[in-house]
């Protein structure tokens, strides 16, 4: 199936509801998803130091009650334990759930959909004053993650929500959108404006992103292949992305330092930390899908909430684990400044950080040599071992 035909599928228009803007044509059935996936969108942590900062302290906490010191998830407000109860009720009446993205099958290919949001990086674009590469973020979250399954990103829909339209502000948003589609090789095909007056605070929104990408069948990449002694290969991250922002405040709170600071150990650069900190999410799309052509790529994991510990396991096949060269890859300054503000331990970071690493491909041994060479920048960051988790060394 051509991708033309495929966007066909997307376009047919329909009427807009008078409580809200839409914005380009989309179509009004929803689909089931026969071998589609969910996920419980939180960041990971593990730390055990009593004075050191934690993703629990910023009111995160993976393992909500099993830390005798230092807050928990409970504590904080949020309970990991209703989060896992949701989840075990939705698949009763959705069995096929847990992946990065949903694959629906259509004729010779399976459309592979996700859909993310930019999370409380927002909060740092409303104090910052930077909107126009927030779009960019919200587009990279949902196509690197399609992209995990060997899919070409075709579409891509928005929903921004504010109490009261500020257009100028709202087209910047969706200029960067649009920069993020252009990265990505997808056109922005609609979206949805919701005017909710009341319900944010002044001159803040907030971002939701859906993309939808083909591959054929017989070219999915499903990890069923992978084998002990595979070799993980990593892509560099450009920055935190959009995880594990409620950390992020709190160390920032925490330094005594503002937004327009300059980053401190910045390898002599000027970068502010705000800077630093809104760096776009990297779209790894056009790169990731010119290596898979070329052959030898059995798994990728998108490095999200959950950061190595937790994504890089989900491609692999039960009873396989990894082993992290750790100091493999180069660690970027503005992880070593939260690191050592908040005295995060080593796993809390390696839980809740892509700490430098936006993306882990898993090949065979015979092509990592060359993708590596080809990739540069890349990392061969590890190895499939027997066992189950992550292993750092």
């Amino acid at each position: 199936m051509t991708a033309d035909r495929i966007l066909h599928l997307l376009r047919s228009p329909v009427a807009s509801p008078a409580a809200t803007h839409r914005r380009g044509p989309l179509r009004p059935q929803r689909v089931g998803l026969p071998s589609g996936k969910r996920r419980v969108a939180v960041a990971c942590s593990s730390s055990t130091e009593e004075d050191g900062m934690t993703d629990k302290d910023a009111g995160v906490d993976i393992d909500a009650g099993t830390e005798e010191d230092g807050m928990t998830y409970k504590d904080a407000g949020v309970d990991i334990d209703a989060g896992t109860e949701l989840v075990r009720r939705i698949r009763k009446m959705a069995p096929w759930i847990g992946g990065f993205g949903g694959l629906l099958a259509y004729k010779d290919d399976y459309l592979v959909l996700s859909t993310d949001g930019v999370g409380t990086k927002l909060k740092l674009a409303f104090e910052t004053g930077i909107h126009d590469t927030v779009g960019i973020d919200l587009v990279a979250m949902s196509v690197n993650d399609i992209l995990t399954s060997g899919a070409k990103p075709l579409a891509f829909t928005d929903y921004y929500a504010t109490s009261k339209l500020d257009v100028d502000l709202a087209e910047k948003v969706i200029n960067g959108i649009v920069d993020g589609c252009k990265q990505a090789g997808c056109r922005l095909e609609g979206g949805e404006t919701a005017e909710m007056p009341g319900f944010y605070a002044e001159g803040e929104y907030d971002l939701s992103g859906f993309a939808v990408g083909a591959v054929e069948k017989d070219k999915v990449i499903d990890g069923k292949n992978i084998v002990e002694g595979d070799i993980l290969i990593g892509l560099p991250s450009s920055g935190v992305h959009s995880n594990g922002f409620s950390l992020v405040r709190r160390v920032l709170d925490k330094s005594g330092l503002s937004l327009s600071d300059q980053l401190p150990g910045n390898d002599g650069k000027t970068t502010t930390i705000g800077e630093a900190l809104m760096t776009p999410t990297t779209i790894y799309v056009k790169q990731v899908l010119e290596i898979i052509s070329k052959g030898g790529v059995k798994g990728l994991a998108h490095i999200t909430g959950g950061g190595f510990t937790d994504n890089i396991p989900r491609v692999f096949p039960k009873g396989l684990g990894a082993k992290i060269f750790t100091g493999s890859w180069k660690v970027l300054p503005v992880f070593n400044w939260l690191q050592q503000v908040g005295k995060i331990e080593d796993s809390e970071m390696m839980r809740t950080f892509n700490m430098g690493v936006g993306m882990v491909l898993v090949v065979s041994k015979e092509a990592a040599d060359r993708i590596i060479e080809e990739a540069s920048p890349a990392y061969r960051i590890g190895e499939v071992i027997q066992g189950n988790g992550v292993h750092y060394v």
